[in-house]
């Protein structure tokens, strides 16, 4: 059968082991992880939080996703897949040359080998350039810190969350990374994390939860649900991007993660949404938005490796057990209350990531790991064989994650206080943007506060003339402008 020509010829922008379609994916897929951030979870920030810390809450997720573009280039990226320096930790370098991108991708310390030293699975080498591959890991280390920003909003001095940044991708992020993703002791221990549950929920909850404890915050209110939705909208439908690219390429594996990522997440907003009104006695949208989290968090670590009933089983207990952590545990524990961070993002990412990482070492179907990971024979508890040894390696790696995060959280936030105080000043909590950034979100009244004559004072013309109030107290006001 003739191959059409698109496809066939070779050119010096065409390699032979370029397969243009998933490339293609794989730059879509980036690009959907990419708008999760940006401007997914800006938007969110900026409206689920109190209006005075609208504009502090949304330049942190803006300049974490430029930070952590520059130096992911500059040494991030083969710190986390690149040549091993440490069983846990692959040697920093840049990834800026055109001799290094525009080769064919690999992750060189990925082929794993039998026991006697034969090789098991060759190296993981996708059939695109370096760049695509650098760009695409890139949009995860980003929304890693920006979901780690979650726990500090509105309380973190800006400039502390500035040298923070670069300081928890080097010597964090990409620890995590290296061990479960690069080539390093995990992988191929055969721990099983397909997208993420590990190295970035799990990571950026319990990293979270350490910045709040040495940060001291409050909780509020959001200040705008219906934009607040728009956010988390973006987020929902770009994680087909976050889960659907994990394989490196346009096949099967994807289309089971991105129908499994949908499944798990629409099953645990029924099932949060169902205990509110159950215990509550109403539905909550902020809650809906918790649960559709949570069953996208818990679904990552295993998207592509569960049937779709199990992405519904998983559903139903990330739409649970993170609501009992958030609603009941949380009040009673003395830790919990002491550490409140903003958005809860030690339950709906820590409690979620950690939930479908054991939830995996279950559920893991035996022809469907045979599909990508590197191990062979991996299997779920569920599937008899070696699947209780995997639940033990699940359970193994998410301690020595979090450990890890606690360790190396708490001594980054401690040695940046010796030169920057992590909390804000008080003048600048009790005024918010103005006094942070000299510039608000909203021209409004104060939050929910209408306008008084008495109060506020007359309106005033450009011309500087007094204008009288309006006697319709209640009605709608506009402003008026003499020409």
């Amino acid at each position: 059968m003739a191959i059409a020509g698109a496809y066939s010829a070779i050119a010096p922008a065409v390699p032979d082991w370029l397969n243009k379609g998933d490339n293609a994916w794989q730059l879509t897929a980036a690009t959907f992880v990419g708008l999760q951030s940006m401007p997914g979870l800006v938007i969110l920030y900026a409206s689920i939080v109190k209006k005075k810390w609208a504009v502090n809450s949304a330049f942190m997720a803006l300049y974490a996703f430029a930070a952590v573009l520059i130096c992911w280039v500059l040494v991030g990226y083969r710190m986390a897949f690149g040549d091993q320096l440490l069983p846990f930790w692959g040697k920093g370098a840049p990834s800026l040359g055109q001799k290094f991108l525009i080769n064919r991708a690999k992750v060189p310390k990925s082929t794993h080998f039998h026991d006697d030293g034969t090789v098991e699975t060759p190296m993981v080498e996708p059939f695109y350039p370096m760049a695509s591959l650098v760009y695409f890991q890139f949009t995860f280390a980003a929304i890693t810190l920006i979901l780690l920003a979650g726990s500090v909003l509105g309380r973190m001095n800006i400039k502390a969350w500035m040298a923070f940044v670069p300081l928890w991708l080097i010597f964090s992020y990409t620890v995590g990374a290296f061990s479960l993703w690069g080539g390093g002791f995990l992988y191929h221990w055969g721990v099983i994390d397909y997208s993420g549950g590990y190295v970035i929920h799990l990571s950026s909850g319990i990293a979270g939860f350490t910045a709040a404890y040495w940060s001291d915050r409050e909780r509020f209110p959001p200040n705008n649900v219906l934009l607040m939705l728009a956010g988390a909208g973006m987020l929902w439908m770009g994680w087909s991007g976050f889960n659907g690219g994990a394989p490196y390429a346009a096949n099967i594996d994807a289309s089971i993660a991105v129908l499994n990522t949908n499944i798990c997440a629409a099953t645990s907003l029924l099932v949060w949404t169902s205990l509110d009104v159950v215990f509550f006695g109403k539905p909550s949208v902020i809650g809906a938005v918790q649960g559709m989290m949570t069953g996208l968090v818990c679904i990552t670590p295993g998207a592509g490796l569960v049937q779709s009933w199990a992405a519904i089983v998983m559903g139903m207990l990330s739409g649970s057990i993170p609501w009992v952590s958030m609603m009941v545990l949380h009040k009673k524990s003395a830790l919990l209350q002491k550490v409140d961070d903003t958005l809860g993002v030690f339950h709906t990412h820590a409690v979620a990531g950690l939930l479908g990482g054991l939830l995996t070492g279950l559920f893991a179907e035996p022809a469907l790991c045979r599909l990508i990971l590197p191990v062979g024979n991996s299997r779920g508890a569920f599937y008899g064989g070696d699947g209780g040894m995997q639940f033990l390696k699940q359970l193994v790696a998410a301690m020595f994650v979090a450990a890890w995060n606690i360790i190396s959280t708490t001594i980054i936030l401690l040695a940046i206080r010796v030169f920057i105080p992590l909390r804000m000043p008080e003048e600048q909590l009790i005024i918010g943007d103005d006094a942070v950034h000299g510039e608000e979100a909203y021209a409004l009244w104060g939050d929910g506060e209408k306008y008084d004559p008495t109060k506020h004072g007359w309106n005033t013309s450009v011309y500087g003339e007094e204008t009288a109030p309006s006697p319709y107290i209640n009605g709608a006001r506009g402003v008026t402008i003499n020409l």
